[in-house]
């Protein structure tokens, strides 16, 4: 980590304000704590004072130390000791934060940070051309069984390939967030083992606490998707699959396919990276549709992928993509 310090007077602003809406909010947000106490408020503050200008500037810092009756080191002191707070601009369409943490740098940190440094600047705190993006490399960010993964101001994007990352980043520049979903981008739920669970897989025959048939029903669609909404079997674009090969290839070498998606593409009759390989869009969409996997297919480039391997195994692959299959 780098030694954290105030942006420079240049890009200062001379005052700083809550607007009419905030100041109410911080009014009440203080009242919340005990009399002598009111100096707790200063997190949730500076967190509003960022939201409210996109990062938290020196005449932030001080007008909230006034409001908490503080001295100014106490909270300059809290905003640069956490990295949650930004102490100069930041891209206005995102700024990522990259998990730089053992997990995460044993499992492809490096990669993203490299993704970073060719779409947006090549060095940390610097916006790109448009002033849209900006990057940074921080401590751990809490999700390490779902490593590597960034965070975005709010939101977290777990479980990355940088084809993955550059997808987000890429979404966010052309200002389509909302395009993107937060969380694992892979086949997991939240912090699931890939593939689905392994355990607790029966359901209980004497649960102690009775659900609602509606309570039920959310929950299994929050893990997967009904049969109706999958794509029809005898659907035309179904890709076509054949008979299991004496020696099928191992489809997990193609990142996002799990033990779990391996063996429902199995059951397609999809058993080769060259059928994969061949898949036109209308194939392609009717794998996602099947999968759930809301566009992740041309995401992580399947296609490429399996093409790649087809053609030379694991020695094209990292010709192609400049390091080994999963």
């Amino acid at each position: 980590m780098s030694v954290r310090r105030l942006a420079e007077d240049s890009v200062q602003p001379a005052s700083f304000a809550f607007s009419k809406d905030n100041a109410v909010w911080a009014k009440a947000t203080i009242k919340k704590y005990p009399k002598g106490r009111e100096q707790s408020a200063v997190i949730p503050l500076l967190m509003r004072a960022q939201e409210q200008d996109g990062w938290v500037t020196k005449a932030a810092i001080e007008s909230i130390a006034d409001m908490l009756g503080m001295a100014y080191i106490r909270v300059l002191e809290v905003a640069t000791f956490y990295t949650q707070f930004q102490l100069q601009p930041v891209g206005t369409r995102a700024h990522i934060q990259v998990c730089g943490t053992t997990p995460c740098m044993l499992r492809g940190a490096e990669d993203l940070i490299s993704v970073c440094k060719s779409k947006i600047h090549a060095q940390p705190h610097h916006l790109n051309a448009d002033g849209t993006l900006s990057w940074e490399e921080v401590e751990c960010l809490g999700a390490c069984v779902n490593a590597p993964m960034v965070a975005i101001f709010k939101d977290t994007f777990e479980d990355l390939t940088p084809r993955q990352l550059e997808y987000v980043i890429e979404r966010f520049e052309a200002g389509r967030a909302s395009e993107v979903k937060p969380g694992p981008q892979i086949d997991r739920v939240f912090s699931a083992p890939i593939g689905g669970l392994t355990t607790l897989t029966t359901p209980d025959p004497k649960p102690k606490v009775a659900r609602t048939k509606s309570a039920a029903a959310e929950e299994v669609a929050a893990v997967a998707p009904t049969d109706s909404a999958k794509p029809s079997l005898d659907d035309p674009n179904r890709p076509a699959g054949i008979e299991k090969p004496s020696q099928p290839d191992d489809l997990k070498m193609i990142s996002g396919v799990g033990p779990k998606i391996e063996g429902i593409l199995n059951e397609l009759g999809i058993y080769t990276f060259a059928q994969v390989a061949g898949w036109k869009q209308a194939e392609r969409d009717w794998v996602d549709g099947y999968l759930n996997f809301k566009g992740r297919i041309d995401r992580d480039d399947w296609v490429k992928q399996a093409d790649a391997l087809a053609k030379g195994g694991e020695a094209e692959y990292i010709k192609v993509f400049g390091k080994k299959p999963r």
